[in-house]
């Protein structure tokens, strides 16, 4: 959780909130097809649904109160990733930001996985 603190009082805002945006921002961006999570029992990666996207999803929070995400995705099969990869920090970065008005140091890409369409 993190807490903000203005003249009319503390807004507190959950891991959740930070993680549905994210994820929401990333799978709105042109060739990924989704978010991704690793089977602890099989050890495959599954194409997380929509409801359970955020589990693709990993934030953490430096001292100084900056935010770390780490977003594990599976792309379109022919999309040019370092451009993805750009597309996706951007889009990430700018509606956190603008939503929560906490500070996003890095956003970290795992893509794993590629699927074909």
């Amino acid at each position: 959780m993190v807490k903000i603190f203005t003249e009319k009082g503390a807004i507190t805002i959950s891991h959740d909130v930070f993680t549905n945006i994210a994820g929401l921002a990333a799978t709105n961006c042109f060739g990924v097809r989704g978010m991704a999570m690793r089977s602890m029992s099989d050890g495959l990666v599954h194409l997380l649904k929509r409801e359970v996207m955020s589990k693709g999803v990993l934030v953490s929070f430096s001292e100084e109160g900056e935010m770390t995400i780490a977003l594990h995705i599976i792309i379109k099969n022919g999309i040019n990733i370092p451009v993805l990869c750009e597309s996706i920090i951007s889009e990430v970065r700018y509606k956190v930001e603008s939503a929560t008005g906490v500070k996003v140091k890095t956003v970290d890409i795992f893509i794993d996985g590629m699927m074909l369409d």
